[in-house]
């Protein structure tokens, strides 16, 4: 790096040895991963039977209650995406013959939650939507709700629009994910914690929000709640390059750095201090009918974790105890049927001290423990069995990106894979000692992802850190649990807040 591009980087606060790293990923791509076959309920996800899913859920609620238990939400992204129909239609010509999303959107106006908010808000001026749909002024109704003049759901994050109705009340997805904290996420002190990860911007419209629900929760439901913030840091954003892989410039000379993707959350979680966290998107949130298969799931995947953690804790116990063919057999025996590792043959037939190495350094890692859910042809992420370059196999949450496609052997196990990700985590990041594990160390970062973009209409590429529940957390142990479909329900368009599982 020449000193001119150096004193740029160093005058923006960003560290120029990334910088370079970041570039030459740039230059060289990142490598595809090793696939060596699709984890399904056959190997590699395991389906509960009704014995085991009361016995993990009805075990968990005890030990949740000794341990400290964080529900990590990221809700930083903007709705905008919501709306994106919505937005098109304010640049057409108004005719709503011309799209069948906004016909949708307008004839069922009263289903939507923040219906009775956009009602008054257009009252407020001396309008209504009853008199704009008799006047067919269909602009006014949709720029009332995604104008800051109106409702300003279109600058909005999704955790502060009204996703739900209740008879006596219209909930946000920030209100209902403390709701359902309450069913799952108590923890030691009889405390509900939450963790949002939120946008400068929008911070103080978080706070108030929950500040306004939070005295009638407690109130209701006898526990305590904490809530806590924190914004993707600066630090971990990415320097974007002009399609020859040059530093892109903006106009007054200065470099331009943008947000690395959900990966760049792994510093915040990095700086969650818990026995237990929960990861959930902020748009996956039911009505209260539709609670209860989350609630199980939730606690059977959390004690699901915590039984293996037991286990893997006393395992590396025992080998800092002795290593003797009890202590090496009893950790073995974690490694593969606690977590389904498979030791690669030339450490198996190694001596007593490498195997117990090779153990020591398998077991003494964060663990997760994912809900997978069937494949309906939803986009995201898949789980297969991945190649370490040990030999060893581990289990990975894989994005199309990283598969390559073009050849025969990853195609076929990308093709008869039955499950995707429905981001639904929990995760224990604390050693056997009781220290947090620094995450970072367990990071593949060659598992980023290159795109396009375009700024002050030139092309530009972005680079995007490994993936929070993708390559940063490439090195944990990882298990699979399928989980039924209706635990999953995001919402991508702001129609999608009319199909019944958000009724």
């Amino acid at each position: 790096m020449n000193t001119g591009l150096k004193d740029k980087v160093l005058a923006q606060g960003m560290n120029p040895d990334i910088v370079v790293q970041q570039i030459e990923n740039f230059k060289n791509g990142f490598p595809f991963l090793k696939i060596t076959a699709p984890a399904t309920p056959v190997d590699g996800i395991k389906v509960l039977s009704e014995s085991e899913l009361d016995h993990f859920s009805q075990t968990y609620p005890e030990k949740a209650s000794k341990i400290d238990v964080v529900k990590f939400v990221p809700a930083s992204g903007a709705a905008s995406r919501m709306f994106k129909d919505l937005f098109s239609f304010l640049e057409s010509d108004g005719d709503l013959s011309k799209s069948s999303f906004v016909q949708k959107f307008i004839s069922n106006l009263s289903k939507f939650a923040f219906f009775t908010d956009l009602d008054d808000s257009l009252k407020s001026k001396g309008n209504s939507i009853q008199s704009c749909l008799d006047a067919k002024d269909y602009k006014s109704i949709v720029n009332e709700l995604l104008s800051d003049e109106g409702l300003g759901y279109g600058n909005l994050p999704k955790g502060l629009l009204r996703f739900h109705a209740y008879p006596s009340e219209n909930r946000t997805p920030a209100q209902e994910h403390l709701v359902e904290g309450l069913q799952y996420g108590i923890g030691k002190g009889n405390t509900v914690k939450i963790h949002f990860t939120v946008s400068p911007e929008h911070e103080e419209k978080f706070k108030a929000e929950i500040s306004k629900v939070l005295p009638g929760l407690k109130a209701s439901s006898g526990v305590e709640f904490e809530v806590t913030y924190s914004q993707q840091k600066k630090s971990t954003d990415t320097i974007a390059v002009t399609m020859e892989n040059e530093p892109f410039e903006e106009e007054d000379g200065s470099l331009l750095f943008r947000p690395a993707g959900h990966g760049a959350l792994l510093e915040n979680l990095n700086d969650i201090n818990a026995d237990l966290i929960f990861i959930k998107n902020i748009d996956n949130v039911v009505p209260d009918r539709l609670k209860e298969p989350t609630k199980t799931y939730k606690m059977a995947i959390a004690g699901i974790l915590l039984e293996v953690q037991e286990k893997v804790f006393e395992a590396l116990r025992g080998l800092d105890l002795a290593i003797d063919h009890e202590s090496v057999g009893f950790a073995a025996q974690v490694y593969n049927a606690g977590l389904g590792g498979k030791i690669p043959a030339p450490i198996s037939s190694g001596s007593l001290e490498e195997v117990a190495g090779f153990l020591k350094g398998k077991l003494n890692r964060p663990i997760r423990v994912c809900g997978m859910v069937k494949n309906t042809g939803e986009p995201g992420g898949g789980p297969f069995w991945i190649e370490e370059e040990d030999g060893s196999l581990s289990l990975q949450i894989l994005e199309t990106a990283q598969i390559d496609l073009n050849d025969p052997n990853s195609k076929k196990h990308f093709s008869t894979s039955t499950h995707f990700n429905p981001v639904d985590l929990v995760c224990g990041t604390k050693d056997y000692k009781g220290h947090s594990f620094d995450l970072l160390k367990f990071r593949d970062m060659q598992t980023g992802f290159i795109t396009e973009k375009s700024k002050s209409g030139r092309d530009l590429k972005a680079l995007e850190l490994p993936g929070l529940w993708n390559g940063a957390m490439a090195g944990w142990n990882t298990l699979f649990v399928e989980v039924p479909l209706i635990t999953f329900n995001p919402v991508k368009t702001v129609n999608d807040l009319l199909r019944d599982e958000h009724q």
